[in-house]
């Protein structure tokens, strides 16, 4: 474990609070945002002393950075040395420009999430994600790797047998690749007759979707993945606009928080802190970023934090596998559903290709849903087999239709950002 693993909880709440009056001191000086929030809202930050006074601060949301984004940034356009975006899954993407000390901040980052899966400068990581685009995360798996002082190899996403060759001709040991794209990469491998069992790939970190439920057991996915292949699995979590990420350890009992890096909450509907294990939506306060620093950020996305120190010996908290997006959240005949339930019980069907759930408002001013789902085969006895299973679990019955493949992909690039989309929102 590296030194600023073995911090003590006290310890911790110290560092964060000293780094968190220095942020906001910066803030308020440099960040035409925060100054004008600060000076509206009368916020004297001289007197927020420590982390548990973040509480008497406003929260910034998603539609601040996309109204208003270069107001956000702090430095002179001079000293910013990348532009990345969001992915714009939700909305207009959004620019994050980070400065050089910026960029070192990602690659240390990724340093510590690489650190905390047991890597080491031995392995070799394989990148299956895009390093184009605009798309920070791959660059930070990149630099995190090299300060590592590991192998990396820039395979980018899709092409199994490309992927196959390249792990067993470079002797890949770790590989950075959305969770879902593994098993593509199992059923190629089992199509070919590729011994991957017995290849030099130990350990996947897993990026873009969860492997693990809200009690932290391996979800469908993860399950799904473990039955054929013994790979130790690594959830994470990150965001473009907090430039950090969250990263399991080997017991993968949530993921750690950086504390030098970043402050995270799990907040209700008006911004109060909500108690420890209590879902709410997690909102990051950055630390020691200059380009475009953000305090009380709402992600928009629902997790819980889990305080009980790590059998790993780390006492930083952690969250909780992210349970759903705050909106996406879907009010179905007097339910609230999150997506994810829906995405679990497809993930668990063999017969599924693909899907996209699509929620529009109806007459009566609530969600209606409809499940669009490609399969191998058609029958009335999947379709009913589904409907027993959705009902289930979520006591209420959306519709389902079968599509094929070519006209799911087609609604899956229906939005303007660089992620394929599950979920269509077509609600006023």
């Amino acid at each position: 474990m590296l030194p600023i693993d073995k911090l003590t909880s006290i310890e911790i709440f110290e560092l964060q609070s000293n780094k968190l009056k220095d942020l906001l001191e910066y803030a308020n000086r440099q960040s035409p945002f925060y100054k004008s929030l600060f000076g509206k809202t009368g916020i004297d930050i001289s007197r927020i002393k420590t982390v548990e006074d973040l509480r008497f601060l406003p929260t910034t949301t998603k539609q601040d950075l996309q109204l208003q984004n270069m107001d956000f940034l702090c430095v002179p356009k001079c000293e910013i040395t990348e532009y990345t975006s969001t992915s714009g899954t939700l909305g207009s993407p959004v620019t994050i420009a980070l400065t050089a000390n910026d960029l070192n901040r990602l690659a240390y980052n990724e340093y510590l999430s690489f650190t905390a899966t047991g890597a080491t400068s031995s392995d070799i990581f394989q990148l299956a994600l895009t390093l184009d685009k605009q798309f920070m995360a791959g660059m930070a798996y990149y630099q995190g790797a090299a300060r590592l002082k590991a192998g990396v190899v820039r395979t980018g996403p899709g092409a199994p047998s490309m992927q196959w060759e390249t792990i067993f001709r470079v002797n890949t040991t770790a590989l950075v690749v959305v969770p879902s794209f593994i098993l593509k990469l199992i059923e190629y491998a089992q199509d070919n007759g590729i011994d991957y069992r017995n290849s030099p790939l130990k350990r996947a970190i897993c990026i873009g979707e969860n492997v693990r439920t809200d009690n932290l057991e391996l979800n469908t996915i993860g399950k799904r993945i473990k039955d054929f292949w013994d790979i130790d699995l690594y959830s994470t979590y990150a965001s473009t606009e907090m430039q950090t990420a969250f990263t399991e350890c080997s017991f993968g009992r949530g993921g750690h928080i950086h504390p030098e890096l970043l402050i995270a909450e799990v907040i209700d509907e008006v911004g109060n802190p909500l108690p420890i294990g209590e879902k709410g939506e997690l909102t990051i306060t950055t630390l020691g970023v200059e380009g475009m620093p953000l305090v009380r950020y709402r992600t928009g996305d629902i997790c819980t934090l889990i305080d009980q120190p790590c059998e790993c010996g780390r006492q930083t908290h952690r969250i909780s596998p992210i349970l759903g997006r705050k909106q996406q959240m879907i009010k179905f005949k007097g339910t609230s559903v999150y997506p994810s339930v829906i995405y679990e019980i497809l993930n668990s069907n063999n017969d599924i290709i693909d899907y996209v759930l699509e929620v529009s408002s109806n007459e009566l001013d609530t969600d209606d849903i409809l499940i669009w789902i490609a399969v191998k085969e058609p029958s009335e006895k999947l379709l009913t087999q589904l409907k027993s299973y959705l009902h289930a679990s979520l006591r209420v019955m959306p519709k389902i239709i079968f599509a094929d493949i070519a006209e799911i992909h087609k609604k899956q690039q229906g939005g303007i950002g660089r992620k394929p989309i599950r979920f269509v929102d077509n609600r006023a």
